[in-house]
């Protein structure tokens, strides 16, 4: 019997949203990677392109402040990408991809911590 996998979609990451024309933005993504579905995204201050949260840094992408909808693959250049950027707003703890520096339970903790301070609120049972 043949086993067909599907990757992660939107329905995986977004729980909830109060309204997509409010919650979503449409955002530049930093070129050298794909970027999965639930991506948790900084900004960086200079460009205000953004790029997976870090969990150091000063170039601003330290701070979690959106989480990715849509798979994007910015390999080779810079993309556009869309995101929940603001609550009130539910995403599956569980379906967040993070940065390689993000790499403990405290720093978890400290992204997630950071995307409830814009109403994006990370949850084990959604």
């Amino acid at each position: 019997m043949t086993v067909l996998t599907q990757p992660p979609s939107l329905g995986d990451v977004l729980k909830y949203e109060v309204n997509p024309n409010y919650t979503r933005d449409t955002i530049t993504l930093l070129a050298g990677m794909p970027y999965p579905v639930g991506s948790v995204l900084g900004k960086i201050t200079a460009s205000g392109k953004y790029k997976l949260a870090t969990s150091g840094g000063t170039d601003g992408a330290q701070t979690a402040v959106a989480v990715l909808l849509y798979a994007v693959d910015a390999t080779l250049s810079d993309a556009q990408g869309i995101v929940v950027a603001r609550g009130p707003s539910i995403v599956s703890r569980a379906a967040l991809a993070y940065d390689a520096t993000v790499n403990d339970g405290a720093k978890i903790t400290t992204k997630l911590g950071q995307l409830v301070a814009v109403g994006i609120m990370p949850r084990d049972s959604a």
